[in-house]
């Protein structure tokens, strides 16, 4: 038993001595021992776990390596919304977000933490008793994929903080690849003879969402922390720059550049001189974030839909480069749009290799007097898709020829039309090959009827087999599980996945399934909008463009759009076979003023034992009321969960807003149900 304590303590002291010299090398970038003194200590632990295996810990250094390959990712609900951020993109921009958020806090002097808006991908990382136990992508900022196996792998994410922390919390922060991994990882995949990643975000992701975390393990990922998401039985400091080098203390990771602002102007100055030297920043960045630094200003600012008040992005200017415009090809969509794109020779724009870019529609290409041949200028800003900005003419030889739109779709070779007053161009055939797999991934999609295992390359595959020939036919393919199995990289328990994620699309609301059917100019608010007003598919494919009209928020183009889907017969048949397969296509639809919630305004703080926050909100909207983000003399009752946020509560008591505890709701909404 000595030895077995003495072994122990060994390993314990190895831990200890190679977490410092992580944080050393990961996050302050200032390390203090050699490579192979490092190594030598990672030796050490592996011999003595390895032969004490009961001494292996999930915290241990030695299990960043990676694990064995996982079937799918998991869904990890997020206690918190991860929000996106509003825009702004030039000094009088800003200005008037600064003005609207100073009338919103009646004027109240606020400082400013500005930070650099990295181009990665967002991730979610909880602690319970200073242990790493989730990692999860933002996903909908709701849901997102736990990819804990994977981020696991990263070197400066601790897999384990002090005692002093809270004892359940999050954090959320950025993954990266530095511009030099990005390169060095392309490199080696030009020689692997691999397809090049498009730029350092894409790299990132596809690194983070690998089924195998070995693979992840390899590339050299970074992360910065922004922001504490919450925290349990632990008071924080009163403000996000106080609570940033908090989470430095417990050796989470921090960008250097962070800056603490006392003014607007300081804000424009910090802004200015990133953008001149934002290409020495060893990441890729496309602007800066701008927060209000008290977090009880930022609770009483809340969120506007889906970005808070209390927030927003300065862009960087555009990037810009010239290259050669090779040809201009074309592209079919799933409404049967012929969209055109231009196919250029490389070129590295920001220190990211650009091979397409985007040209809108013909009179775009027209309007820019595009042609095929000419020198271009091309631009990109952040995440944008590159455009192309127009020609250089002055490089013009005289071998440039005008771009002309096909007459023909370049997919089925049916005949193209362009509409009167459309400067889209359409393809007749609603049987095309391209808009039907584009159609397919789109009903899959999150936002759609969320038929996990349903993306390009399955899409592709099935109709390819003719398992499919429309969204009809994925109901049908519970008749077809061997001819599935016998697909290429669909093993039974793929298949057997995808099948149960069909089954359960079957009882999406109604606003997704209208959402799904992909009818053009319809996107996910529109579709709510026509499930509360028709509340049923058979009674929105017999509506009048007066009916349509009626609707506050619909116009001409898209009351046309919708009666014009519902016309064709094709359609027709779908929705009869969606019928058929059980696929819930009606809700009873309500006018908000009948509701017995109608009227009142709800406001939930702490964590709910009985449902997911998202669930109970949907519950108290089903019944009329609406649900908000912050306490305002608006808000009718204050939910009060477990471990309420402390601002929330006192303003509401200040405000003298009702209180429910969730016993109080769960009866409130069994009374009115």
């Amino acid at each position: 038993m000595a030895d077995l304590d003495k072994v122990k303590k060994r390993i314990e002291q190895l831990k200890a001595i190679i977490n410092y010299h992580n944080y050393r090398y990961y996050v302050l970038d200032s390390p203090e021992i050699s490579d192979a003194e490092y190594d030598e200590l990672m030796r050490e632990l592996k011999q003595l776990e390895e032969q004490y295996p009961r001494l292996l810990t999930p915290d241990s250094p030695t299990q960043r390596v990676g694990a064995a390959p996982v079937e799918a990712f998991g869904v990890v609900e997020h206690p918190l919304p991860l929000l996106s951020l509003g825009n702004v993109f030039s000094n009088e921009e800003l200005q008037a977000w600064f003005t609207r958020t100073s009338k919103l806090v009646e004027g109240q002097q606020f400082n400013f933490t500005c930070e650099h808006k990295i181009d990665g991908l967002a991730v979610a990382l909880t602690y319970v008793n200073g242990q790493l136990t989730t990692g999860a992508t933002r996903g909908d900022g709701f849901r997102g994929e736990d990819i804990t196996q994977n981020l696991r792998t990263i070197g400066s994410i601790p897999l384990s903080v002090t005692k002093e922390a809270p004892p359940r919390f999050e954090v959320r922060g950025e993954i990266f690849l530095p511009k030099a991994g990005f390169k060095k990882l392309n490199q080696e995949r030009a020689e692997e003879g691999l397809p090049l990643f498009a730029n350092p975000r894409n790299a990132a992701a596809g690194s983070v969402r690998q089924l195998d975390s070995h693979i992840t393990a390899k590339r050299p990922l970074d992360i910065y922390i922004y922001m504490l998401g919450y925290t349990e039985d632990k008071v924080t400091p009163p403000t996000h720059w106080e609570t940033m080098e908090y989470l430095k203390s417990l050796g989470f990771k921090i960008n250097p550049n962070n800056a603490l602002l006392t003014t607007i102007e300081q804000v424009e100055e910090y802004h200015r001189i990133w953008v001149e030297r934002r290409e020495s920043l060893p990441y890729e960045t496309d602007g800066i974030v701008v927060k209000v630094d008290s977090l009880d200003l930022q609770q009483r600012l809340g969120n506007i839909g889906h970005e808070p008040r209390w927030a927003t992005a300065y862009k960087f200017p555009a990037i810009q480069g010239t290259t050669h415009l090779i040809d201009i090809g074309i592209s079919v969509g799933r409404t049967g749009t012929l969209n055109p794109y231009a196919i250029l020779e490389p070129a590295s724009v920001g220190g990211v290799t650009i091979k397409q870019a985007a040209l809108h529609n013909e009179d775009d290409i027209r309007r820019k007097d595009i042609r095929i041949g000419d020198t271009v200028i091309v631009q990109r800003a952040g995440e944008v898709i590159p455009e192309v900005v127009g020609p250089v003419a002055s490089k013009r030889s005289g071998q440039e020829k005008s771009f002309t739109m096909p007459s023909h779709c370049p997919v089925c070779g049916a005949e193209a039309i362009r509409p009167e007053s459309e400067v889209m161009t359409y393809c007749t055939n609603s049987a095309c090959p391209a808009q039907v797999q584009d159609r397919l991934e789109h009903f899959a999609s999150r936002g759609g009827m969320d038929i996990r295992g349903i993306g390009e390359s399955q899409s592709a595959t099935l109709l390819k087999e003719g398992l499919v020939k429309n969204i009809a036919d994925l109901y049908d393919l519970k008749d077809k599980k061997e001819q599935l199995i016998s697909l290429e990289r669909m093993a039974e328990k793929s298949v057997v996945n995808v099948l149960s994620a069909i089954e359960k699309s079957k009882d999406r609301p109604l606003s997704r399934v209208i959402f799904a059917l992909g009818i053009l100019h319809i996107g996910e608010e529109m579709a709510e909008v026509l499930a509360k007003n028709f509340g049923s598919i058979d009674r929105l494919a017999s509506a009048s463009q007066e009916e349509l009209l009626s609707i506050s928020t619909i116009g001409a183009k898209i009351a046309d759009s919708i009666i014009a889907f519902f016309k064709q017969e094709e359609n027709k048949d779908i929705i009869k076979r969606l019928k058929d397969a059980g696929v819930r296509l009606e809700e009873e639809a309500v006018k908000p003023r009948e509701l017995p919630l109608a009227g009142m305004e709800f406001v939930i703080t702490g964590r709910l034992e009985a449902f997911s926050r998202q669930e109970a909100e949907a519950r108290i909207k089903n019944l009329g009321g609406t649900t908000k983000d912050s306490v305002t003399r608006q808000t009718t009752c204050l939910v009060v969960g477990t471990d309420p946020g402390g601002s929330k509560l006192t303003y509401a008591q200040s405000l003298g807003t009702e209180q429910l505890t969730e016993e109080e709701l769960i009866q409130l909404l069994r009374q009115k149900t």
